[in-house]
């Protein structure tokens, strides 16, 4: 059972609207912008962030889901569009929590292996607990939890609530 809320749906969807106007404002002379999730609560922030974008923007904006191993992240990263795709074009990361920052360094890392107009880091919740030079270019919320706390995203009809358990 989840204990305390802290970061309700109309919150995170207000943050969700927030990123998209920053994300929007940071590629104005983009023609196509991919928005990447990692597999799977990222790829639901992803889609929310892409839906947003497209009613605000004329930018051509690309969904591509990120397939990784949470545990094993250094195995092989598989996407779901091709690199042809997204050379040479601007490149949105998107994450629901960024806990230790393993996952998104190596999903950068991934995406860095061909020519990018930029890659940026979009996450719901920024936890301030890195092991990696990672950090959150969009974030939703920033919080400093103990090690022991955890925060998990909890996505249902479209919707997302922030909990510390």
């Amino acid at each position: 059972m989840y204990n305390d809320c802290i970061l309700t749906a109309e919150q995170a969807k207000l943050s969700i609207r927030r990123i998209a106007y920053q994300i929007y404002e940071d590629n104005t002379n983009e023609k196509r912008l991919v928005i990447a999730g990692v597999m799977s609560n990222g790829n639901q922030v992803a889609k929310s962030i892409s839906k947003v974008l497209r009613s605000i923007s004329d930018i051509e904006v690309i969904d591509c889901k990120i397939h990784i191993d949470k545990k094993n992240p250094q195995n092989k990263i598989q996407t779901s569009i091709d690199t042809t795709v997204y050379e040479n074009h601007s490149v949105v990361i998107v994450d629901d929590v960024l806990h230790t920052g393993s996952t998104l360094i190596y999903s950068v890392r991934h995406f860095l292996q061909v020519s990018l107009s930029q890659c940026k880091v979009a996450v719901l919740i920024n936890r301030n607990h890195k092991k990696f030079p990672i950090k959150a270019d969009y974030k939703g919320l920033s919080l400093s939890t103990s090690m022991q706390e955890h925060v998990e995203i909890v996505c249902k009809n479209n919707t997302f609530e922030g909990y510390l358990t």
